[in-house]
């Protein structure tokens, strides 16, 4: 028999200055259902990363819309366990640069979640327009501890002025209004802190010592009186839970300070306290060294911790910049970019595809654990968007006309998946804005360019 408690989903665990947001329990309701329903729905939860410079066309476009889900494209290898919870389209056209035409690095960003141009007039200032993931994070905010969540793997300090743009146009995607660029945190102790709702003084973050455990004992202490309020299987899930967020925070520890004892501790709970309809903790892999994966996965882990406590449900995060970059753990040092302009000879050109591949790869490793996370009657994935993607086509080229793009999640019903649309003719603002719509966000105005809604990708 189901317990009569109903805890609010906003609900948190609190001490010492810190908070940390609750998963989802079968006891809880989400903060917006409606007065007297004690049934729940999971929101719908937002994401993007990226990667600059486009693909290898032959290697990322499936062959055929039949053979899709059977053969994946080889970028895409690492994606063939959840393919049928992904959606690809092709003919999806970027922004015309025009009168930027010098500037392709400096746009293929800035307008990947702008869908427009900045201001010709103001080249020398951010002037472009509010981003979508920024208008999302105004309609649904308000409901979380942080209205939005920005990552990125690299500083956004790239200097550079083509056609005299303003140089925060080279390494920004999300913009809070069109002056105001977001930054992104490059550092994962720091957000790990802001998920924890963790500061010193207001709006900033503690710099505490992510290996004392004092601070969290003390707010998993707090859990003992809520736990005793629990049904037997909801005890099970906020004990895996609480030993997941331990799991984060000791990887996070290993990856600043290196200390061997970080590599002796395992996340996770024994199977057999487990039920099969639990979601299990995040398994946190203690990195040694400094490779560029596992950097990434754990800003990956972030991210998917930050949705699955409900901490957030808009998020951006930027696996590289243009220019600079390179990937030594890939067996070459040539930077991405270098690459890029291969003129069409083999070994290049292999490079950008095994680059292209290393970036989805990383992507598959966190869509595929939200689909491992079970919350309400599916997973963690079928109420997300994730988009992964890139703001050029061909990097040789600079060609916009078919930006490669893949769709993850169900978006709580309202994407259909598992499909390779071929012939989608439609632009980056009707993709963004259909994007919006599935997610629940009204809005007064289509993004940048857009002149429709794709009805193609949507659930009908």
């Amino acid at each position: 028999m189901r317990n009569n408690i109903l805890i609010n989903r906003r609900a948190c665990l609190r001490g010492l200055g810190a908070s940390l947001g609750l998963p989802l329990l079968e006891t809880m309701g989400w903060a917006e259902t409606a007065k007297g329903k004690t049934g729940y729905k999971p929101p719908v939860r937002l994401g993007f990363m990226y990667m600059p410079h486009g693909v290898i066309m032959d290697q990322f476009w499936p062959t055929n819309a039949e053979s899709f889900l059977k053969s994946p494209p080889p970028a895409m290898e690492s994606l063939r366990p959840i393919l049928d919870q992904c959606l690809l389209m092709k003919g999806i056209s970027g922004v015309p640069i025009s009168p930027f035409n010098g500037a392709p690095h400096a746009l293929e960003l800035s307008t990947w979640l702008t869908a427009c141009l900045p201001d010709a007039t103001k080249r020398n200032e951010i002037n472009i327009a509010i981003s979508a993931d920024q208008i999302a994070a105004n309609y649904v905010g308000a409901l979380t501890a942080l209205p939005s969540l920005e990552l990125a793997t690299m500083p956004q300090t790239h200097k550079e002025n083509q056609e005299g743009l303003n140089e925060g146009y080279y390494s920004h995607c999300s913009f809070r209004s069109p002056t105001q660029a977001m930054p992104a945190e490059i550092n994962p102790r720091s957000v790990l802190n802001r998920l924890f709702g963790k500061s010193d003084k207001p709006g900033r973050a503690a710099q505490t010592d992510p290996l004392d455990r004092q601070m969290l004992d003390l707010v998993i202490g707090g859990a003992r009186d809520l736990r005793r309020k629990l049904p037997h299987h909801d005890q099970q899930k906020l004990d895996e839970y609480l030993d997941s967020v331990r799991s984060v925070e000791r990887r996070i520890a290993a990856i600043e300070y290196r200390q061997q004892e970080a590599a002796l501790e395992k996340a996770g709970v024994r199977a057999s306290k487990r039920r099969d309809t639990d979601s299990p903790p995040i398994e946190i892999k203690i990195p040694e060294g400094d490779k560029r994966s596992e950097y990434m996965q754990v800003m990956c882990d972030l991210n998917v911790l930050a949705f699955q406590t409900d901490t957030t449900r808009v998020s951006t995060y930027i696996g590289s910049t243009p220019n600079g970059v390179s990937y030594p753990e890939l067996g070459f040092t040539d930077s991405h970019h270098s690459q890029t302009h291969h003129n069409n000879q083999a070994d290049k050109a292999d490079k950008v595809a095994a680059i292209t591949k290393f970036n989805i790869d990383q992507f598959a490793y966190m869509v595929k654990k939200m689909a491992s996370l079970r919350e309400g009657d599916g997973t963690l994935l079928d109420n997300c968007i994730m988009m992964w993607g890139s703001g050029l086509e061909d990097g040789n080229k600079h060609s916009r006309e078919n930006l490669p793009f893949i769709i993850a999640g169900k978006g709580g019903g309202s994407i259909n998946t598992g499909r390779f649309l071929p012939n989608i003719k439609g632009n980056q603002g009707d993709l963004l804005s259909t994007l919006l719509t599935c997610a629940g966000v009204p809005l007064d105005r289509p993004i940048g360019i857009a002149t429709r809604q794709i009805k193609e990708m949507m659930k009908a």
